[in-house]
C-alpha cells in the first residue's frame, strides 16, 4: 500500500505583479497547519520591493523551508521528495512558458516540472493581461500535462470591503484545488452580508499583507 503523501506544499513566487498572493498563500497554509517549501525567483524579489514593505527575509520566514532560485539540487527538485503538490502565486508568463515547454533551468521551473511528472497537483495563478496566442498555447500545454491554470480573478458576490478580502477569496479558491478549506471567505450559497449575517467566518491570518 502506498503511504499517504506528507502534508506539505511547494510554493513558488515569480516576478509577476501580485506578490501579495504568494505572501497570503504562505500565511494561509501556515494557519492550516500545512508545511511549506518556498522558492522565490530573482524577479519576485525585485517585485516585492515595489509592492510591499516586507523584506525578502520576512517572506522567507513565512515558510518552513526555503531555497535559492538557482539551487537546482534542492529537495524540491527531486520527485523522491514527496509533496501534496505545488502552487505558483503569482505566476508570470515567463514562468508559465518555462513550465509549458519543460525548461528546467531554474529551481522554480524544475520543481513545477517534477510536480507534473509525479502526477501531483500543480496550480499556476497566472497574472497577465491581455493575453497573446503564445500565452494561451502555453496554458494549453500546461493543462494537457495535468496542471491547472487558475488566474487570480476576484469574485464580487462576497461584497468585499477591501483588497484583503479579495486576496483571501482568491487564495482560498486556489487552495480548494488541494482540498484545503481556509474558512477565510464566504462561499456562494452561504450567509450573505446583505441579509444581516456576519460578513465572513474567516479566521484571522497571521500578519498583514504589507507589513512584516
Amino acid at each position: 500500500m502506498t503511504p499517504p503523501r506528507p502534508d506539505r506544499i511547494v510554493v513558488g513566487i515569480s516576478g509577476a505583479t501580485g506578490v501579495v498572493y504568494g505572501i497570503r498563500m504562505l500565511q494561509a497554509l501556515r494557519s492550516a497547519g500545512v508545511e511549506t517549501h518556498l522558492v522565490m525567483s530573482r524577479a519576485a524579489r525585485l517585485t516585492l520591493a515595489h509592492e510591499s514593505a516586507m523584506s525578502v527575509r520576512d517572506v522567507l520566514a513565512l515558510a518552513d523551508a526555503h531555497y535559492a532560485p538557482g539551487d537546482v539540487g534542492a529537495a524540491i527538485a527531486s520527485g523522491s521528495f514527496r509533496t501534496r503538490g505545488m502552487v505558483v502565486a503569482p505566476c508570470s508568463v515567463k514562468t508559465l512558458a518555462q513550465i509549458g515547454v519543460g525548461s528546467c533551468d531554474t529551481l522554480l521551473a524544475r520543481a513545477a516540472d517534477v510536480t507534473l511528472k509525479e502526477r501531483r497537483r500543480l496550480v499556476l495563478m497566472v497574472r497577465e493581461t491581455p493575453l497573446t496566442l503564445t500565452h494561451l498555447r502555453n496554458m494549453v500545454a500546461v493543462t494537457e500535462n495535468g496542471g491547472i491554470v487558475a488566474p487570480p480573478v476576484p469574485a464580487f458576490y462576497t461584497r468585499p470591503s477591501g483588497i484583503e478580502e479579495l486576496v483571501d477569496q482568491t487564495v482560498g479558491r486556489a487552495l480548494d484545488l488541494f482540498g484545503i478549506d481556509t474558512g477565510d471567505f464566504p462561499r456562494w450559497g452561504g450567509p450573505h452580508p446583505a441579509h444581516g449575517a456576519p460578513k465572513t467566518t474567516r479566521r484571522r491570518l497571521e500578519g498583514s499583507l504589507t507589513r512584516p
